[in-house]
């Protein structure tokens, strides 16, 4: 179990975001996205100063929003994270999203994550191809 801060307030329970630095509504997506960011932080060794969450991006004449991005230390994007809600079924939808996604970001790693099922993918874009991966490096050994 990840170290959150929970606040309720009537009705609601709230989750303090450390990237954000701000409470949030406790939504099933936002456990997810939450637990992935610990996941990456404290067991993969992310630096918290390299996320963005929640980042609007166009696509087309569409307004989306990426879940989670991660940066290097040079500011390049190196991992996008689509997260769904536990209840939502992970999908063809599901990966065809976070791949239009990526033709906009261009990203060499992937998640997608129900907090119960998680996928990761690796990119190649030399080869024009994708291959799932069991696990996802150590940000030491993949970005530095």
């Amino acid at each position: 179990m990840y170290p959150f801060k929970l606040k309720k307030e009537g009705e609601s329970t709230y989750i303090f975001d450390e990237i954000r630095k701000k409470f949030l509504v406790l939504t099933p997506e936002e456990w997810v996205r939450q637990h992935m960011v610990q996941y990456l932080i404290l067991n993969k060794k992310y630096p918290k100063s390299l996320f963005r969450l929640e980042g609007g991006l166009k696509l087309n004449t569409l307004q989306k929003r990426t879940d989670i991005i991660v940066f290097n230390s040079s500011g390049e994007k190196v991992l996008i994270v689509e997260c769904k809600a536990p209840s939502v079924k992970i999908s063809q939808n599901t990966f065809d999203q976070i791949a239009r996604y990526n033709m906009v970001h261009r990203v060499p790693l992937l998640i997608v994550s129900n907090g119960i099922e998680h996928y990761f993918c690796k990119i190649d874009f030399k080869e024009k191809k994708y291959s799932f991966i069991k696990d996802l490096p150590m940000y030491n050994e993949k970005f530095n």
